[in-house]
Parts: structure tokens; sequence; C-alpha cells
């Protein structure tokens, strides 16, 4: 089915009637479960993952990889779609997304998950580029698009709550692979959905859109080697490796900056960023990302490496924070149209978020499950009033002319927020994390069992502990001690990432005061993108 919608015209309402709608928005449903059970299956599973494959340096690796090759496809898809419509692109970000489900199941290495998570990270971006921009063009009314987002946030809350969960029932009874290969059967159901029911709305017709590949290999350059960078820099200090990395990433990233205003069809379009209005939104999709990203892949390794759970007890533990985040959503649409200020929804939603991650760096294994979950909720409510709030804001400041890339530049802004958090944060747990076991058991730096001690794997891999204090015991050492030593190294390495996320979510909070008055109540000037604030 196509339709066609010419730059000016004013759509009311919805496009579609209401049944063609229902089965078309259960189909992008169907898509965004999929990619929100990867986001929370994997970082439960992932330590068990690298005690198998044996290659802790490669932890953040398995989540920036994704978010690199997330980053890059994002806007370009985000672009392609403005131009020639969404669904051939919501199509084919299914089949490659599921494709790299399927080699990451069938990854034999650390490398190989790695080099198989950038395929999946490239479906993964196509689809945020495209399956959120599909929304606000079967629902042109802020009002109306917000009543029928109560379904993409129920299809979240099936996904985020049996994420974690089933990613641990999984990883414990049927092996972490099954935790990939999950992804099948749901991009099958949605593949057949969004091709039978989602309409080819195409707003721009005639013409044909250049592509920014200079930028994109840029931003690739620019945040590989600045990951790279921060990763090598604990271990070989200032060498002429870590130097050159450093400096490359400084020079792309100028280098980006001067083409981009350049070129007439930039991939990252910085003059959206003079708009006060979009600029903050963006700004705050950066932090939110950063907490987000961090809260799913290190709260994990602190609950099994740290507290000894299993990955099933880890699931279950992380359950309410990323239930609450559909919950919250749910809450917010309720009552955020009704605010006079629907700014103060952010607020409360940072604060929430400085709660949970001050509250997660004061536990220790003798914490309560119930006051652990509270502080989870907090950050789960706090996550459901940022984001759709964040969405909603930017596509009716930017109107419709601007609408696919204004929601692709959101997206994108959050996953380098994620891709800067799990790699600036990966790199300070592993140094303070070494440098706790060192100070714990001075003799590990010297002995030859002290680089097992130093990889969490050993924390993690029954079967890699039990050697060790095997080996241990045939030197009359106390092989326990040390790896409980190491259990609490682990914890307080990890409790210092979360303190770096609790200034992250204060920073976020003050910086909400330079968001404009968004005002959901006037209709926005859709055709010239002129923002609707005060």
């Amino acid at each position: 089915m196509s339709v066609s919608s010419p730059a000016g015209e004013k759509i009311k309402g919805q496009v579609l009637p209401f049944r063609h709608t229902l089965l078309a928005v259960i189909g992008l449903c169907f898509v965004a479960v999929m990619v929100a059970v990867d986001q929370t299956v994997v970082g439960t599973a992932l330590p068990t993952i690298v005690a198998e494959l044996k290659g802790f340096e490669l932890y953040a690796w398995v989540a920036t990889a994704y978010l690199l090759a997330s980053v890059v496809t994002v806007p370009i898809f985000g672009r392609l779609g403005d131009f020639y419509g969404r669904k051939p692109f919501v199509v084919a970000s299914i089949v490659v997304f599921t494709l790299g489900s399927v080699l990451c199941g069938l990854s034999g290495s650390m490398l190989e998950l790695v080099l198989a998570r950038v395929v999946q990270g490239i479906g993964g971006g196509m689809l945020l580029g495209t399956v959120f921009a599909c929304i606000p063009d079967l629902f042109p009314d802020a009002h109306v698009r917000l009543r029928w987002q109560v379904l993409f946030s129920a299809a979240f809350g099936i996904a985020n709550g049996i994420g974690p969960t089933l990613g641990g029932f999984l990883t414990q009874y049927a092996g972490w692979r099954s935790v990939f290969y999950v992804n099948v059967p749901l991009g099958l159901i949605g593949l057949f959905m969004v091709w039978r029911y989602l309409p080819w709305i195409r707003h721009r017709q005639g013409g044909r859109v250049k592509l920014d590949w200079q930028g994109a290999v840029l931003i690739a350059l620019s945040f590989g080697c600045l990951q790279l960078f921060v990763e090598l820099v604990p271990r070989q200090g200032a060498s002429l490796l870590v130097l050159l990395l450093g400096l490359t990433a400084l020079i792309s990233v100028v280098v980006l900056i001067g083409w981009e205003k350049r070129c007439p069809e930039p991939l990252l379009p910085l003059a959206m960023f003079r708009d006060r209005s979009l600029a903050s939104l963006f700004i705050l999709s950066l932090f939110v990302g950063c907490l987000m990203f961090v809260l799913l892949f290190y709260v994990p390794l602190m609950l099994q490496g740290g507290f000894g759970m299993t990955p099933r007890e880890a699931g279950l533990a992380v359950t309410p924070l990323v239930v609450c985040i559909t919950l919250g959503a749910i809450v917010n649409g309720r009552i955020v149209m009704h605010l006079s200020r629907p700014n103060y929804m952010l607020y409360s939603g940072f604060g929430l978020l400085a709660v949970c991650a001050a509250g997660l760096a004061m536990t220790s294994i003798t914490t309560s499950v119930w006051l652990m979950s509270l502080y989870m909720m907090a950050g789960g409510f706090g996550l459901g009033f940022v984001m759709p709030n964040l969405t909603v804001f930017a596509q009716h400041v930017a109107g419709r002319s601007l609408l696919g890339i204004s929601t692709a530049m959101l997206q994108s802004t959050r996953l380098i927020g994620g891709l800067l958090g799990t790699g600036l944060i990966g790199a300070l747990v592993t140094h303070s994390y070494i440098q706790g076991v060192y100070r714990a058991v001075p003799d590990a730096s010297q002995a030859p069992w002290g680089n097992t001690l130093i990889n969490p794997q050993v924390l993690v891999n029954q079967a890699i502990q039990s050697d060790f204090i095997a080996q241990l015991f045939r030197h009359d050492l106390n092989g326990v001690a040390f790896i409980e030593a190491a259990r609490i190294s682990l914890v307080d390495a990890v409790h210092v990432g979360l303190m770096v996320m609790l200034a992250v979510a204060v920073i976020a909070t003050i910086w909400v005061v330079r968001v404009p008055f968004i005002n959901l109540k006037r209709r926005p000037e859709s055709d010239t993108g002129t923002p609707a604030q005060e």
C-alpha cells in the first residue's frame, strides 16, 4: 500500500482506517519488541558469554560495536526514509537485524561476536532511523499519536518485562546462544506484519537524495578511535599507539565538523543545533543513552560477578528497571498532555535516575532484594518519564519537514551517549577492578596466577574458578579468599562507575532548565518546522 503526502499537506488525526492502522502498529510493535528484547537479554547474558569465550578485554565492545554501527546508520536511513518512504527500509532492517542475531549465536570467539554485533547494529540503526518516524507518519496529530503510543508502550513493556528474566533463564538452561536466536521468530512475525499492513508513505516526490558517505566514514573513524583510546589509556599509558589514536580521533572530529558544515545534505545537520529547543533535547538524549546503557550492561556484571548471582537471579533483579520503563511511559502518556508545563516530567525523570544511580552505588551483597528493587524501579520510571517526552517534544518542535531527521538525530545522540558511556565506564571499571585486586592481593601482580584473578571471568565461570582454587591449593594458598577479595573489588569498581552516572544524572537535571517551554496544546507549524514554543 502506497500513500503519497506532498510536503505542504495538512493531515489530521491518522492517515488510515482504524483496522489497518491497528495492524500496522502491531507490526511495528513486533519490530520494536525485537530490538528491546535484544538490549535486555544481552546485558544479562554478557558476563556468561565473556566467561565462556574468554575475552573480558572485549566486554565493552559487545555493546559499543553495536552502538557504533547504529550511530552511523540511524541518520542515513532517517534521511532516506524522508525521501523515499520508510517501509522498504523497515523491511530491510528486519532482515539485517535477524541475520546479525543468527551470526551472534554462531560466534565461536569474542572477536566473531563483536563483528556479528556490527551487523546487528547496522540493522538496529536502520530500525531506529525508520520505525520511530513511522509513528508520526501514521498519526500527524500529537494528541492522537500519544494515545496510540500506548500500544508501543505495552509492546516495550512485554519485551522489557520478560527480557532480563528470559535472558537469565535461557543462558542458565539453554546456553547463551539462545538469547540471540530468540530474535528469529520475532523478526519473521514482524516482517510479515510490516510487509502486509504498513503503508508506504512518501512525503517528498521526485528528485534523488545524495548520501553523506564521507560523514559516515568520519563518524566511524572518530568514535572508533576514541573507543580504542579510552580502553588502552589505563593499560598502556601515553604510548605511541595511544597518542596516535587520540590524535586521529581529534582530527577526525575536527574534519567531521568542517565537512558537515559544508555538505549540502549532511549526515549530522549541525544547523539543527542552532535551534535552542532541539539542541537542548539532543544533549538530554545524549545523557539518557549514557545512563541507560551503562545500567543495562554493568549492573548485571556487578550482580553476577560481584554478588555471585546466577544469570537467572540477575535477570530477575534487573526486571524492575526495564518493566518500569514501560510503566513510566504509560503514566507519562496519561498526564503529560494535561500539564501546564510538560517540561516538569523531564525534571522528575532525571531526578529518579539520580536516585537509582545513588542507591545502586551503595548496594552490597547484604542489601535487601526489596530495597534494590526500589532503586531499579526509580531508574525505570525515570527513563519512562524522559525518553517518550524527548521524542514527542523533538517531533513537535521540528515540524513535518524535519520530522525524520530530527527523530533520527534524537536516536543518534542517545546511541552516541551509550557509546561514550559504556566505553568510558568500561575503561574505568576495568582499571578500578585491577587496581583493587592488586591492593587486596599484592602477590597477584607478580604471581603466575595473577592474570587469572584480574580477569572477572573467574568470578562468573565456575569451571575456571574451580581450576583457579585448585591451583592455589597446591601452593598452600586460599583461593576462595582471593575470589572473595576479587568480588569486593569488582563491586567497588562498578560503584565508581555508578557514581559517575549519578553525576551525569544531576547534570542532566540541571540541563533541563535550558529546554524552553514546550507547548503541546499548540499545533506545530508542520510545513515550516517552526518551533512551537513560548
